[in-house]
């Protein structure tokens, strides 16, 4: 598995999922089970298939954190040195060309991405366009619904 870039606020999001997972997902659903089967013929008993496909869940996202985290390639934004550039990470200020609104995004990995936020995940269209760019840049971005245009007013790194 190829390393899974993420900052150190979503590292720890994956650790405090993997933790409830373990501790309070995966007793529970063992619960469930072992109160299925005391209810008799399991060939008919939807409680115990529910549970166990739940349990099955639970299982394949255990598996897929514990890959995740250690591959995780985690990098601390405040200690960046990246010279003003657009990076894994930066908190960029951008203003879109065509309606004035200023923006306001950090790029982050997969996992973490949420535009409510203002997280933009990496491998998104406006990341891409918008990396080793500088506050004054303008970036391109072919976006689904067009392209776009933003203008780079400064990039932080908090």
């Amino acid at each position: 598995m190829s390393p899974v870039p993420l900052t150190v606020r979503g590292a720890e999001k994956l650790r405090a999922e993997l933790h409830e997972m373990k501790t309070v997902q995966r007793p529970a659903v063992i619960a469930a089970i072992a109160e299925a089967r005391a209810h008799g013929d399991l060939s008919e008993n939807a409680e115990y298939d529910a549970a166990k496909e739940k349990q099955g869940f639970i299982e394949g996202r255990i598996a897929e954190l514990e890959a995740k985290l250690s591959n995780a390639q985690i990098i601390n934004p405040e200690l960046l040195n990246a010279d003003g550039a657009c990076v894994f990470g930066a908190t960029i200020d951008l203003k879109d060309m065509n309606s004035e609104v200023i923006v306001t995004y950090q790029i982050v990995g997969d996992d973490e991405a949420d535009i409510k936020e203002g997280k933009i995940s990496i491998s998104s269209p406006i990341s891409r366009a918008l990396i080793g760019k500088y506050a004054g840049d303008i970036a391109v971005v072919e976006a689904p619904g067009g392209i776009r245009e933003y203008e780079i007013l400064d990039v932080k790194y908090i």
